[in-house]
């Protein structure tokens, strides 16, 4: 009600007033809008502060139309799909594996892992063995850390692998992951197969080229390599000589280490000393303020000599349990359980049933054995929401309450905010407990969590065809629901989830391409058939699409399609969809949209591997184009399309022109990485943080300036048009202090203004920004500058957008201009200015005007595409519709037949139905020259 309701809340209220960076939300009302009005603070605190500076490398140039808030992470590494949720889960192993504060004596493990290092070439992998729970995965996390402190030259490459079958345990995920922060050290981007076998294969030659790239040494790690399915069949580079800066380590269970690795050099973890025993345990006890006696040290100490009762996760969790009963329980009696088991697995029954005991009644307990079951039988662990929809008697209070005594005793922990069982042990525990009975145990909660996520999909959908989120299928549904139906060994169920097209979508876009391909070999498909299967289910949802978000959702579908089928070499069936997803985004975006770019340069990889060279390098061309128009000429982005033409120029002998793009493209990633810093975001916080007081307090420059226009990019993209539109008013308002009023710079602050303001439909505001924007350019820039088509191109659709049709002309007129000047009067990128004229003029009603423009564009398609081109069609049919209009009926049915013979054989291509990825026709509907970036193609309204 207003008024501070203790004095402890005062107390509070009081230190943080004195704290800098506190943030106090005042409210007054209902307990569930309070709650809701601090989540909305807290989502918009890290999308903006810390999310928004992961993205601060983006400089953009000028604002066309808004893109999506996250840059996709395939424009950091090339083409290359990466999973942020993989690369996040081995984050949090690595802290969890290094979290003791015990270094059980490891000192003379790390000289001998130091000497590995020191030692001359070849050396064969280090096998570090030891046995379950021996503390292996400590050992290296900590040695890890002191080689990052003590020698910052060397890189250091780990993988830490969780419980087998787990998305951690893929071998080709692993391998792919390597290889890709490879490629991020050296700031080399290349094409890289997604074919898990060739990935394997080609992974010992990606070590030796990206190894001569890097000063200094460079050491894998592989933590539990034995959990990988198939370890010695996956792994055979570790058994080929390594390059001589390059030093591996592994670590296996003694028991499941491969006979081949064993005649490696070895370094074998001896079980605890009584002196790291009673250290550990001593450490437990004291952060619960337990003392022992000297008689209960003693027992200890007796107890834990044999091999299985003194390792270090045993006696780590001999300790908790101690702590755990503290000084009002009995120790004695404690400790005379714990003797009575002489292994992790049993000790870990201990703690569960203690744990059980404290619960108040049998539904918590039954709520308890629900949860971790379902946890042991999912694939990559659950969320505390997931467990609460599951389960709806499941208070919030008490699953807090199971959560923490089940994380405190090493149950369970969290990884990519999912539970999931800290220890191979636990899991194994769990089963012997609760899941005697075998595989019909096993299979209702598999199916339990089946029907979850199959209601979780279906509502997902529901949402999208309501609001057209593109975020359709979350990354748990995709995770879960096909690794389940494959689990309980139901093909059908399978082989239906597989077709939704937005769960494999998920699945490829996240590079789990070999999982992905491994359900459909499930479900008896080749790769023909998975072809047809998904063009039929993607032609079934098209005809569902109804609305801008929804086409532009359609696009991405037709992208991913493409690409997945050239991963799979099907490369004759790959260029229809790419090719579909790139029209589809021309009229439903904007022409020079990045995402045009990115169809530009998907369509081009195809033609590359085709070794259609001359088509690949038009395409390429066009993608840079764009992308330095639409980020600036230093952006990543441009710097990836720099080197798929250096690669292109490569393959074609044409070394010098190669090294020249490659050596501009390396200049503009040494800049981006030194901006980005470290992965992890606080470096970026803290440099952002740094950036803004500059900007609050230092005095007007033009880089200050340059970088207040940035924010209001950055704030633009993340949908913050208030915040964005701050910064981009202090940006021209320092940019007209500094450089004066009719500097390009001004014009480029005016233009992102008028692109905000008609993002927030203030047409007017945007008019006259634009006009300001257009009179600077004119004056200060060479007539075919691309910023001075940029912003012609903007306010002629403004003009047609408010009815302005006669004002939108000269403008058009001055596109073409542009256009012939820049390329020449026959290139394809004059015919789409001229049809973009032509559709103005028809809604004028000057179809007499309108005709000779279109004839004008086709003549150029068909002398740049070839006749039988999707471009050449739509044009035939727009003059179709003008002959028809103007009484020429014969005319007409003769243009629109031409027109539909193409469609039809468009569509037989779609169809997959091309012979051979070698056949001829794919000539007849390759792109003979460039699309352009500026084709305003808006044949729909005709």
């Amino acid at each position: 009600d207003g008024r501070v309701s203790s004095v402890s809340v005062q107390q509070l209220i009081e230190q943080i007033s004195y704290m800098n960076k506190a943030k106090v939300i005042d409210h007054i009302g209902g307990v569930e809008e309070g709650a809701y009005e601090i989540y909305t603070c807290v989502e918009k605190i890290i999308k903006q502060d810390i999310l928004g500076c992961e993205m601060a490398e983006l400089e953009g140039k000028d604002l066309g139309n808004k893109e999506e808030s996250t840059a996709p992470e395939e424009e950091v590494f090339g083409d290359v799909l990466w999973d942020a949720h993989d690369e996040q889960e081995q984050m949090e192993a690595f802290q969890q594996a290094s979290n003791s504060t015990c270094e059980l004596g490891f000192e003379k493990y790390f000289e001998r892992l130091n000497d590995l290092v020191a030692a001359p070439a070849p050396i064969p992998p280090l096998l570090v063995s030891g046995g379950p729970g021996s503390g292996k995965s400590l050992l290296l996390s900590k040695w890890i850390q002191l080689q990052q402190k003590h020698s910052p030259n060397t890189l250091i490459l780990y993988h830490f692998v969780g419980r087998p079958m787990s998305t951690s345990s893929e071998s080709a995920l692993i391998i792919k992951r390597l290889t890709l922060k490879l490629m991020q050290h050296s700031w080399l981007v290349s094409p890289l197969t997604l074919d898990p076998a060739k990935l394997l294969e080609e992974f010992p030659r990606w070590l030796e080229k990206l190894s001569a790239r890097h000063q200094g040494s460079i050491i894998i790690i592989i933590d539990s390599i034995d959990q990988i399915q198939q370890a010695e069949k996956h792994m055979k580079w570790l058994i080929d000589p390594l390059p001589v800066n390059v030093r591996v380590i592994v670590s296996v269970n003694v028991e499941t280490c491969p006979q081949a690795w064993r005649l490696w050099p070895t370094l074998h973890l001896d079980p605890l000393n009584s002196k790291d025993v009673k250290s550990l345990i001593s450490a437990e006890c004291n952060s619960a303020n337990v003392k022992l006696t000297k008689e209960q040290e003693k027992k200890l100490e007796r107890h834990c000599r044999s091999a299985t009762t003194c390792n270090a996760l045993y006696v780590t969790l001999l300790g908790k349990t101690i702590a755990c009963v503290g000084n009002t329980g009995n120790v004695d009696e404690t400790l005379q359980q714990c003797f009575q088991c002489q292994d992790t697995v049993s000790l870990y029954r201990l703690v569960l049933r203690s744990i059980q005991e404290s619960l108040q009644s049998d539904k918590e307990k039954s709520l308890l054995k629900e949860m971790l079951c379902v946890i042991g039988v999912s694939h990559n662990g659950v969320s505390e929401s997931e467990l609460m929809e599951l389960y709806p008697e499941l208070s919030s209070a008490v699953l807090a309450s199971l959560v923490h005594s089940l994380h405190k005793m090493c149950l369970l922990t969290y990884g990519c905010g999912l539970l999931k069982f800290q220890h191979l042990q636990a899991w194994e525990m769990v089963r012997l407990e609760y899941m005697e009975e075998g595989e019909n145990v096993i299979s209702a909660y598999r199916q339990k969590l089946v029907e979850y996520f199959t209601i979780q999909l279906r509502v997902l959908i529901l949402i999208c065809f309501s609001f057209h989120s593109r975020d359709r299928v979350t990354w748990r549904s995709a995770d879960e629901l096909p690794w389940l139906f494959q689990q309980q060994g139901d093909k059908q169920k399978l082989h239906k989830c597989l077709l939704n097209l937005f769960v494999s979508q998920n699945l490829y876009k996240r590079g789990h391409f070999a999982e992905l391909l491994s359900y459909w070999q499930l479900v008896g498909k080749d790769k023909s058939s998975m072809a047809a299967e998904y063009f039929d289910s993607l032609k079934e949802y098209e005809k569902s699409c109804e609305g801008e978000e929804s086409m532009i959702c359609l696009a991405d579908l037709y992208e991913t399609l493409g690409r997945f089928l050239k991963d799979l070499g099907l490369l004759s069936q790959a260029v229809a969809p790419l090719q579909r997803s790139l029209e589809i985004r021309e009229t439903a975006l904007d022409p020079d949209h990045p995402r045009v770019a990115q169809s530009l340069h998907q369509l081009a990889g195809v033609y590359v591997q085709w070794k259609k060279f001359g088509n690949a390098e038009q395409l390429y061309k066009q993608a840079l184009e764009i992308s330095e128009n639409a980020y600036g000429a230093e952006h990543p982005r441009v710097a990836r399309e720099l080197d798929a033409l250096a690669t292109l120029y490569q393959k074609q002998n044409k070394y010098e022109q190669a090294e020249q793009l490659r050596k501009k493209s390396f200049k503009i990633r040494q800049k981006a990485a030194r901006q980005k810093g470290s992965l992890c975001g606080f470096a970026l916080l803290r440099q952002r943080a740094l950036q803004l007081e500059e900007l609050t307090l230092g005095k007007d420059t033009p880089d200050n300036a340059r970088t207040l226009n940035e924010l209001g990019v950055l704030y633009y993209l993340q949908n913050n048009l208030e915040t964005a539109e701050l910064f981009l008013k202090r940006s021209l308002e320092m940019r007209e202090r500094v450089l004066g009023p009719d500097h390009p710079d001004c014009a480029q602050s005016l233009n992102n203004l008028a692109a905000l303001y008609n993002e927030k439909k203030h047409y007017d505001k945007a008019e006259e920004l634009y006009e300001k924007a257009l009179d600077i350019r004119r004056r200060a820039l060479a007539p075919d500058h691309p910023s001075l088509a940029y912003t012609v191109k903007h306010l002629a659709v403004l003009y047609k957008k408010m009815g302005k049709l006669d004002k939108a002309v000269p403008l058009y007129e001055l596109a073409v201009e542009i256009r012939q000047k820049s390329f020449g009067p026959k290139h394809p990128s004059v015919a789409t200015a001229l049809v973009n004229l032509a559709v103005l003029y028809c809604q004028m009603k000057k179809q007499i005007e309108a005709l000779p423009l279109y004839e004008r564009a086709l003549k150029i398609y068909e002398d740049s595409f070839g006749h039988m081109h999707p471009r050449v069609g739509e044009t035939l049919k727009n003059l179709a519709v003008l002959s028809y209009e103007g009484g020429d009926f014969e005319k007409a049915a003769e243009l629109y037949k031409r027109a539909m013979e193409i469609k039809e054989a468009e569509t037989l291509l779609i169809g997959g139905k091309a012979t051979s990825r070698h056949s001829s026709s794919g000539d007849t509907f390759s792109l003979k020259s460039a699309l352009s970036p500026n084709i305003f193609l808006e044949h729909g309204q005709r």
